[in-house]
């Protein structure tokens, strides 16, 4: 299983192969082939086509996919075509409200991202976390704040996402997962606030988020760099580390340094070693 840092996962619709060779010039740490909510009814059979297309033309190629959902009539078709592709690194399952969807996927033989995105895939969360063959969570927020009938853009509703946020990033450490990565931001065209929202959920442990335009990738990966204040702070506690030849304690500046410390200035240095 890979332990690949990933800060973004850029949707784009299997329904537009035109697309795809940009998707991956995007910069984007990981990207993601939509059979799902991007694609019309329709065209769910043909996206597979598109995309085994695509794979067999760039064959050094490597895409997530995000299938349709359990109780849909082309999850099977999409898991099939996923066990067929080595192209596709894994599966992004959305909807998931139990432990035994997940080892469905799991078939497949690639790991596993569930999107939690409904209540009862909260109420399940710790089943799904510690799933055969889940790599990380992330968090459907949108889709989540529709099954429970919030007034998106309150105060009250806000609450509540972040709380499942919470639930999300305690049961994925529970579970020794890989950082969870935060929903979708809607509004393209607000950069400002996609940032606010990345650092946002990044201050709640998150490792990134998924993101849906191209534009989306360089802000997000703006928003979780460490600043230079941290990077510098960071290297002068590992050199002094070092310099005090494995004491389990040491003072830095007047401030004492252990263990939690020095791993905090560890994860820092490996994010821009990433």
């Amino acid at each position: 299983m890979s332990r690949s840092i990933v800060r973004t996962a850029l949707f784009v619709p299997g329904s537009r192969p035109e697309r795809f060779a940009k998707a991956l010039a995007a910069g984007a740490d990981a990207v993601i082939v939509d059979f799902e909510d991007a694609v019309e009814e329709v065209f769910k059979p043909q996206a597979r086509l598109n995309l085994a297309a695509f794979l067999q033309q760039a064959p050094q190629v490597s895409v997530w996919v995000r299938v349709n959902a359990p109780d849909h009539h082309e999850h099977a078709a999409d898991l099939a075509f996923c066990t067929q592709q080595p192209g596709v690194a894994g599966v992004l399952l959305p909807k998931v409200e139990s432990a035994a969807q997940v080892r469905a996927v799991r078939h497949t033989g690639k790991p596993v991202w569930p999107i939690i995105e409904t209540a009862k895939g909260l109420l399940a969360l710790e089943q799904i976390a510690h799933a055969e063959g889940v790599e990380r969570l992330s968090f459907g927020s949108l889709d989540l704040a529709l099954d429970l009938n919030l007034n998106t853009g309150t105060e009250a509703a806000g609450l509540f996402l972040d709380q499942a946020r919470m639930s999300v990033q305690l049961h994925s450490r529970g579970a020794n997962l890989l950082a969870p990565l935060d929903g979708v931001f809607p509004a393209i065209g607000d950069l400002e606030g996609l940032q606010r929202a990345v650092r946002h959920a990044y201050d709640m442990g998150y490792g990134g988020a998924l993101c849906i335009h191209p534009k989306q990738v360089a802000v997000i990966h703006g928003a979780l760099a460490p600043s230079p204040d941290d990077l510098e702070w960071a290297h002068r506690v590992v050199e002094a580390s070092s310099a005090a030849n494995g004491a389990g304690a040491f003072q830095l500046d007047g401030q004492m340094v252990d263990a939690p410390v020095l791993l905090r200035a560890q994860r820092l240095l490996a994010q821009i070693a990433g």
